[in-house]
């Protein structure tokens, strides 16, 4: 067991990590973003890679992302115009500081299929 950090986290960190979350907790976000990290680049890619979302939904998920500086959207000028969402490195950023979370998580809760 590795102990706590000796950095304290005060009352405005505590307010950003609160706000990181509600980021990463919004229904779909999460598996966005795992979707971009696993090489998704176009709307039907995304869709593929995230069960159950709807068009609506990945759309507005999406430019939701993109407004936060999390997802960059492309266009393509060709026939037809081809659009690609890729990770930004404040994304990429994101998902490697989560994984401490996600390794802390497979230690010590329950699988939940269980």
């Amino acid at each position: 067991m590795t102990s706590p950090s000796s950095t304290t986290v005060d009352e405005d960190g505590c307010h950003r990590i609160l706000r990181a979350l509600a980021v990463i907790g919004a229904r779909w976000n999460g598996p966005i973003l795992l979707a971009g990290a696993r090489g998704a680049r176009r709307f039907k890619e995304y869709r593929a890679l995230v069960p159950g979302i709807s068009d609506p939904q990945l759309t507005l998920r999406l430019k939701q992302l993109q407004e936060r500086g999390l997802i960059a959207r492309t266009v393509v000028p060709s026939t037809p115009v081809q659009i690609t969402y890729a990770l930004t490195a404040d994304a990429r950023e994101l998902i490697a500081a989560l994984q401490p979370l996600a390794d802390w998580s497979e230690r010590n809760l329950p699988n939940s299929d269980a």
